[in-house]
């Protein structure tokens, strides 16, 4: 492990979940580069052995596996000491709302209470943006918006998103020692992605829907690592975004253009985000460092 201040007070042994997703594949990545041993694991993928480092295939619907992968019950995988939830079908729509909510709820539950039986006390999960009124057809009540308002779910997969911030916090009072951190990531980019970007600004209608925010997965990796160095117990959750918008045009005109009704808290920069990240700022040192301006 590194000495840098950033990785002082990280776990040594990180389960990941979801590890094969966009944003999975990048944690993955992040947190071995900064040198921690990291057990991948997801339930699709193919033959394990074929994946670069330690991979796990298990099905989190199914409590038993999870309290295996987690606690060493697995031949040739060690216990571990901390975990990061990625997994979930991830977004609305992508099957049936029941299929989507029982998949997702029950596979946090089972990570959550597996923590719980095999003494693990530092969890990160993966809330979302969804959960601030995603797809804002309704319009927010002020902007930038932040952790201040209640959840405001919109489809079944956000309202399970707010559940799980609930979930936590009461797995929380039942552990005190447990510091849960909620990720509230933003739409995950690659950098192949950017190629995209220039488009949005025809219409900017297009983006409207999160407020033309994104997160870059290196940036979300990083949110990661700072989330598993905290180490104050409880419940918290954070916006994560980029420090900028999808668009050309500035944040300003877009808000006067699309939500001329909304309140705007502060003064805005040309292009910063409408997801506020002060919070993770301030509480986690989570500093954005790449922008899709930097590729296109």
């Amino acid at each position: 492990m590194t000495d840098s201040p950033a990785t002082t007070h990280l776990p040594r042994r990180v389960a990941v979940t979801g590890a094969r997703g966009k944003l999975g594949r990048a944690v993955v990545r992040h947190l071995r580069a900064i040198g921690l041993d990291v057990l991948a694991t997801d339930r699709v993928g193919g033959d394990p052995r074929e994946v670069e480092g330690e991979f796990l295939v298990a099905d989190l619907n199914d409590y038993g596996q999870v309290l295996e992968a987690l606690t060493g019950g697995v031949d040739e995988h060690a216990p571990v000491d901390a975990v990061v939830h990625l997994a979930a079908i991830p977004a609305p729509g992508m099957t049936s709302n029941a299929a989507t909510y029982a998949n997702n709820s029950a596979a946090t539950y089972n990570v959550f209470a597996a923590c719980r039986a095999a003494g693990i006390h530092r969890l990160v999960w993966a809330s979302s943006e969804t959960v601030l009124g995603l797809p804002f057809d309704t319009p927010p009540p002020y902007a930038p918006v932040d952790e201040e308002y209640p959840p405001r779910p919109e489809s079944t997969y956000s309202l399970n998103k707010a559940l799980e911030e609930d979930l936590a916090r009461h797995f929380c009072r039942w552990q005190p020692d447990l510091v849960a951190v909620g990720l509230r990531f933003s739409n995950v980019m690659d950098v192949e992605d950017y190629a995209q970007f220039p488009a949005f600004d025809a219409d900017p209608h297009l983006r409207k829907w999160n407020l033309w925010g994104y997160i870059d997965a290196r940036d979300g990796a990083q949110a990661v690592e700072k989330a598993l160095a905290r180490d104050v117990p409880g419940a918290e959750v954070f916006v994560i975004a980029n420090a900028d918008t999808v668009m050309s045009r500035s944040s300003a005109s877009l808000m006067a253009e699309v939500f001329p009704q909304v309140e705007l808290t502060r003064e805005l920069g040309e292009h910063e985000t409408l997801l506020a990240i002060d919070k993770a700022r301030r509480v986690l040192g989570y500093e954005p460092r790449h922008t899709w301006r930097d590729h296109v």
